[in-house]
């Protein structure tokens, strides 16, 4: 399928061929840098690990940016890809009101009680998501989105901060004399959506903020996106503290930790984490009920996390009223998804037996959970014989999953920095476009090496930039 935009197709393969050979050209010659004086020697990548440590990118041997080449889209690349995701933010947000207002569409999503609960409140503001990333697979001609991530995610000022400091990097800084390249920022986007989000539910004052996530009671510090975010909102005159769920009360209508008065929580755990830990009554809750808080993003973004959404998104029943615009970007832009039950269904308007499907089709489907909380298995089917299929499926039929048509990721070399010298290693390359009420500014990319399964140290993002035309 041809990378469209959401109302025009793409140009003619002979552009696509002309794009990929500039991008290829493009990352030639960046190797080929890296093996000439002065870089050869590596002093600037230790430089470079240096600066990645004292802006909250690295913790211990682990670096948020594993590679020593950034991830270069074209500029025509981009523009698309802002329409495609922008169109399919558009039948998301309609996709998530209208199982609001559903019991039928609710029930598909698989939620707790808690979380359908959670859901109903109306948090103050008329936007379903402040800030959100989409994830999804550029793969030369082709784009395919396959999962969203709702809970104030993470990348957005840590690729800014990676960007920066690779941009000003001795190769690029050489790269760049000949192949003009455009950094893209989100960090100023997230500033105005927090703003006019907190404006919209009433504030007329600059808030206090509150970053909530988990702390570990031997935590002394902050690294990585959580540090940086705090930096950020500082930087920008907003009282800001880092708070953990369990340090909160609420007394007076006024959430606090402490003396610290909160009146804007950035929320940076998943409401699934939040649940398995306390009940409905918990401080938080009850100030968001009474809306004395506004919470970024708030409870009910959480129908975006679930996999589950791209299975109504899919059903040509529950679209058809879309507009013709979004509903072309669905079919073109998000793979065919369902939720595995024992179920009839329909495949590209053919009725089918889903389990029978599934099991028959293993090679072109992958099975994940609905809620990607990290416990539970992803299982592609190329990755596995039909007896290991058959017990995915199982596995499948009794917790909560999707089935998804697979989708293929970009994969291409990365020079790594590894025991004092270039690895190079084959990566997959996905893209992030990062949202803010609804509307795209930058990207990120993350990279995690190609071959199959286990756990990998070098996986992480990598520095995202615009090849400019010639």
């Amino acid at each position: 399928m041809m990378f469209r935009n959401y109302n025009t197709l793409w140009d003619t393969n002979f552009w696509i061929v002309a794009q990929m050979s500039q991008l290829n050209e493009a990352i030639a010659r960046y190797h080929r840098l890296l093996e000439t004086e002065p870089f050869n020697d590596l002093a600037w990548a230790d430089t470079l690990t240096e600066q990645m440590r004292q802006h909250h990118l690295s913790s211990g041997t682990h670096r948020v940016a594993p590679v020593l080449r950034p991830h270069f889209i074209s500029q025509r690349q981009y523009t698309n890809l802002v329409r495609a995701t922008e169109s399919l933010h558009c039948a998301m947000d309609r996709i998530e009101r209208l199982t609001l207002s559903s019991p039928a569409l609710m029930s598909r999503m698989a939620m707790l009680p808690a979380e359908k609960m959670l859901a109903s409140v109306d948090p103050g503001y008329s936007y379903l998501s402040v800030t959100s990333l989409l994830n999804a697979h550029l793969n030369n001609g082709t784009l395919q989105v396959i999962g969203a991530q709702d809970d104030a995610p993470a990348e957005v000022v840590s690729s800014d901060v990676l960007n920066d400091l690779f941009y000003e990097a001795p190769p690029m800084v050489e790269f760049r004399k000949r192949s003009p390249v455009l950094k893209l920022d989100g960090t100023g986007a997230l500033l105005r959506s927090v703003s006019q989000a907190w404006k919209e539910f009433g504030g007329t004052v600059k808030p206090n903020i509150g970053i909530l996530e988990f702390r570990q009671p031997f935590q002394s510090g902050e690294t990585g996106e959580t540090a940086l975010l705090f930096e950020l909102f500082r930087k920008h005159g907003y009282e800001t503290e880092i708070v953990s769920p369990d340090q909160l009360e609420y007394r007076h209508g006024v959430l606090r930790r402490g003396n610290f008065e909160i009146q804007v929580v950035y929320r940076r755990l998943r409401v699934s984490e939040f649940l398995v830990r306390f009940d409905l009554n918990h401080p938080l809750v009850r100030a968001y009920r009474d809306r004395t808080v506004c919470v970024i993003n708030s409870f009910r973004s959480e129908l975006s996390r679930k996999r589950a959404v791209f299975d109504l998104l899919t059903d040509d029943a529950v679209t058809q009223s879309f507009p013709a615009a979004e509903r072309k970007a669905i079919r073109e832009f998000i793979p065919w998804t369902r939720v595995v039950a024992a179920s009839n269904t329909t495949y590209h308007d053919q009725s089918i037996d889903l389990p029978a499907f599934i099991q028959s089709n293993r090679e072109k489907l992958v099975l994940k959970p609905n809620d990607d909380d990290g416990e539970r298995q992803t299982f592609v089917g190329t990755d596995l014989d039909d007896s290991g299929w058959e017990r995915a499926l199982k596995t499948a039929m009794r917790s909560s999953y999707v089935v998804q048509e697979v989708s293929a990721p970009l994969q291409c070399e990365f020079p790594l920095h590894r025991y004092g010298s270039i690895e190079m290693k084959e990566m997959y390359v996905d893209v992030h476009p990062h949202a803010f009420l609804g509307k795209v500014s930058g990207c990120s990319a993350y990279v995690a090496p190609a071959a199959k399964n286990g756990f990998s140290t070098v996986s992480g993002l990598a520095p995202t930039f615009i090849l400019e035309s010639r």
